[in-house]
């Protein structure tokens, strides 16, 4: 399994740059890189100085040097056949409930397309591509989230959709579709949810695997580090784990006596070490402003060269230690323990929703499906602290007792 990197932050920080860089600097050497966009924008191909279309299918990446290959992925890429299965079935519905032709157009486009296709591109190049390293270009840190939390949504979802009784539906087909009144899914568009719903699974082990991280981009400004420290948080929620943080676009020095260049290099300064702060236990590389644009392969390469870790950091292909959730027994009750730095407990809600708990901080929310030993649980408290996320559980007596 090759090595993941995604690399994401703020809108404007670099990030594609600093994405174009690190796989050039990996091709170089020696290893066998793809880099891959997700980002609508597509500015990966801008970076590199090729002519990078958005691919038809996930095999069609570009050459850009020896060792190096680019991969643009569009919403056309991999899942439109697959979704014109699905449609058709739900316009015959909505057509049965006497939905209107263009209204039934219009609900049955794929949400989150581009998501799914970027998905499905990124677990078959990791699977089949023969890859050392792939690096992926993500959008800017809101559309990057949304696509890291969609593997465990869109499989919640699907094995909701695919009840254990879907074969006695097969069977009683005319009578199902007689009695409500609209068709009932045939085998193909069971086959398709089902296919979405192990590629999901599959994603999302890859991508809270330790062979994959994330790599957060920012520069030295305090609105910056601000959302920097929330994606931080999100991601932890989600379970992905962050390798490195990337501050970019350092200024040199002043020299002489510049008020200017003075009052910025002061201003970095002190975003630097906010950053060394937030960011305590990951490694932290810094990347300085360069005189000119790096644009195409050697330029590209310079700056990966001027990227520089500010402690030992580990190399590009080692592991990871990725968060974990984990479930511990405590007495006669158990302990859900979650990694959610950079929070206070005012910060967090949680609901209990039958086999699930919901966990919501700011805009970001989290569906976890509770392992068995806590469904016979009720929720005792929750803390929040040391950059965790404590869920105290005790037993229902009632449900014990029963072995439900």
């Amino acid at each position: 399994m090759p090595r993941v990197v995604l690399v994401t932050g703020k809108g404007g920080v670099g990030k594609t740059t600093t994405a174009a860089a690190t796989a050039v600097g990996a091709a170089r050497r020696g290893l066998r890189t793809l880099v891959v966009s997700t980002d609508a924008a597509h500015s990966l191909g801008d970076a590199l100085d090729v002519d990078l279309r958005t691919a038809s299918t996930w095999r069609d990446t570009h050459e850009v040097e020896p060792g190096l290959y680019a991969l643009a992925v569009g919403v056309h890429t991999a899942v439109e056949a697959d979704w014109e299965v699905v449609r058709s079935y739900l316009l015959g519905v909505l057509d049965a409930m006497g939905v209107d032709p263009v209204v039934a157009d219009e609900l049955t486009s794929l949400p989150g397309a581009e998501e799914v296709a970027a998905l499905a591109a990124l677990a078959h190049q990791a699977d089949e591509g023969g890859w050392d390293l792939v690096v992926v270009d993500c959008a800017p840190t809101a559309e990057t989230l949304r696509l890291l939390a969609l593997p465990e949504v869109l499989g919640w979802h699907l094995d909701r959709l695919l009840p254990a009784q879907r074969r006695l539906l097969t069977v009683l087909r005319p009578a199902a579709s007689a009695a409500a009144g609209f068709p009932t899914p045939g085998p193909e568009v069971i086959g398709v949810l089902r296919a979405w719903r192990d590629l999901m699974t599959g994603v999302r082990s890859l991508l809270t695997s330790p062979r994959a991280s994330v790599r957060l981009v920012t520069t030295p400004e305090r609105v910056v580090i601000a959302e920097s420290r929330r994606v931080l948080t999100s991601l932890s929620l989600h379970g992905y784990a962050v390798d490195a943080v990337v501050v970019n676009r350092l200024l040199p020095p002043p020299v002489g006596d510049d008020p200017w260049r003075t009052a910025w290099a002061s201003a970095q300064a002190g975003g630097l070490e906010q950053v060394r702060e937030s960011f305590l236990g990951i490694p932290l590389m810094t990347a300085p402003y360069l005189a000119g644009e790096p644009i195409g392969p050697d330029a590209l390469a310079e700056l990966a060269a001027a990227t520089t870790p500010e402690d030992d950091a580990p190399d590009l292909l080692d592991d990871v230690s990725t968060p974990r959730t984990r479930v511990e027994a405590e007495g006669e009750d158990f302990v859900l323990t979650l990694p959610l730095p950079l929070v206070t407990a005012g910060q967090v809600h949680l609901a209990r929703r039958e086999d699930d708990l919901v966990i919501e901080v700011g805009d970001q929310r989290r569906v976890v499906t509770l392992p068995s030993v806590l469904r016979r649980c009720v929720v005792q408290n929750a803390v929040v602290g040391s950059g965790e996320l404590r869920v105290r559980f005790e037993r229902d007596e009632e449900q014990w007792a029963s072995g439900r």
